[in-house]
């Protein structure tokens, strides 16, 4: 090889590797950009956070709202930044039904829908650490449709779903509100739009949380709920939120004798249903009687001279909440009304209703909603308990509210009342209308229930015993 092509190819190899040089500073300054760019579209100010704390507007919730609204907002103050936007769901408007949020959504999208970049949505017990927070979303392009929380799914078709994904119900998630769950902007604003041209396909609110995650999902045309690991419930490493509980303390329980238990039954029943309320939990009331169709001095039973009816049982619901009224009831601060094949803890319903104000209009129960995205009404689902505060129950009575048949549903005409009284539905997801096994297991409510529904297809009393069942239970008063 003569020198001339010696140096004509070490020029070569000169030009290769400077062009190869070359072109890798431009790839990694191309990718360094575009990963500047991903990171300029995902970064957003704290003040382009609206935080939704699902409150309730009764007297206890609301103030539980508020702790958790200034908890939040002292946190902002520590992180130097401005601060966010944090709203309570039962000031948001006058409309009872935010609760079930698709109605909300419109009201939310229009005030701040293009300031925000975020919806983040909690419940009053949630513990939120907001720097972490933060940081979740930041991971996730607020220019695009997202849906994040913690995924709950059915093991099995559930009533309470419509058995909707019957053949794999583990396929679709759904979030567990106690963790938190959030809606980028522009999916909020998208849905928003929706909801004010469509027609829902169902007019009942039964579980909000499963019917939003359908909604959004929109049959495959939408986005599934994304799994954020570090919105939890119960505290672990690198949890953003956490939960503390459904059944809070706030003192000693009620007394026994607060709590008149009315159940409902009928001749039917009384040799089916009525034995396990015996076996169960009827020891642990102080006043309880059975009303029925027909007096049965061998349980005994209570005959308010309403008929039996296949359907709705409203004017024998009606018949007990002036009963209780009478001079023949005693006197007690409560009225819990249940079906005969309702299995209820009344220890820790006696917990619960320390929490609540007598004196205050209360109703308590585990809510349902009736074409809420319409100006409807909520009621609280009989089989589940329904709990009523005296003074309720007089309002009731004195407000003119009345059946229009009795065999109408009694607490869907009882929560058009309330609602037309001005009186909250509040909500406890420790009320069940259906049994354990039609829930997501994972749910932490099960692990404190008060109530379940239905004895098809178990043993009431071994669901009982498992459930519902305190093995140490607080000293009797």
């Amino acid at each position: 090889m003569s020198h001339h092509s010696a140096v004509c190819g070490l020029n070569l190899v000169a030009v290769v590797l400077l062009w190869l040089h070359l072109t890798r500073i431009n790839s990694e300054s191309s990718q360094a950009a575009e990963h500047q760019e991903r990171a300029a579209r995902r970064s957003f100010g704290l003040e382009e956070l609206v935080i939704v704390i699902q409150s309730q507007r009764n007297s206890y919730h609301a103030r539980r709202g508020v702790q958790r609204k200034v908890e939040i907002l002292q946190q902002a103050a520590e992180l130097g930044q401005r601060v966010p936007v944090v709203l309570l769901l039962h000031e948001l408007s006058d409309y009872e039904g935010n609760w079930s949020i698709l109605p909300a959504l419109p009201h939310l999208s229009a005030a701040y829908g293009h300031s925000a970049s975020w919806f983040f949505f909690i419940e009053e017990e949630t513990r939120v650490i907001l720097a972490a927070v933060l940081q979740v979303l930041h991971r996730y392009e607020r220019q695009e449709e997202w849906f994040l929380g913690k995924r709950l799914h059915d093991n099995d078709a559930s009533i309470i779903h419509h058995y909707a994904f019957s053949e794999d119900p583990t396929s679709f998630g759904y979030p567990d509100p106690a963790a938190g769950w959030a809606l980028s902007a522009l999916l909020l604003r998208r849905l928003a739009e929706r909801i004010q041209h469509e027609h829902l396909k169902s007019d009942f609110t039964i579980d909000w949380k499963h019917e939003i995650a359908l909604y959004i999902w929109e049959e495959g045309n939408g986005p599934k709920l994304t799994a954020v690991p570090e919105f939890c419930t119960e505290p672990r490493d690198n949890c953003a939120t956490t939960f503390t509980t459904y059944l809070p303390d706030c003192g000693d329980p009620v007394s026994k004798e607060d709590i008149f238990v009315a159940v409902k039954t009928c001749q039917r029943f009384h040799t089916e249903r009525v034995p396990v309320v015996k076996a169960t939990w009827e020891k642990d009331a102080g006043y309880l009687e059975y009303y029925s169709d027909v007096s049965d001095a061998s349980i005994p039973t209570v005959s308010l001279g309403v008929a039996n009816t296949d359907r709705g049982h409203c004017g024998k619901t009606f018949a007990i909440l002036k009963q209780f009224l009478s001079k023949t009831a005693p006197e007690a601060d409560w009225l819990l009304i249940v079906d005969d094949d309702t299995l209820i803890s009344l220890p820790r319903l006696r917990r619960l209703l320390r929490c609540y104000d007598p004196r205050e209009a209360v109703s308590l129960g585990e809510k349902y909603g009736y074409s809420l995205v319409r100006n409807g009404y909520s009621y609280t689902t009989g089989g589940g308990g329904m709990v009523l505060s005296r003074v309720a129950v007089s309002r009731l009575v004195s407000g003119g509210c009345s059946c229009y048949s009795d065999d109408a549903p009694d607490d869907m005409v009882l929560g058009r009342c309330l609602t037309s009284l001005r009186v909250p539905i509040t909500h406890s997801p420790l009320f069940h209308q259906a049994r354990p096994e039609d829930y997501s297991e994972t749910l932490i409510s099960l692990r404190e229930a008060i109530s379940f529904h239905k004895h098809w297809n178990i043993d009431p009393v071994a669901v009982y015993k498992h459930w519902l069942q305190d093995t140490h239970p607080r000293e009797e008063l």
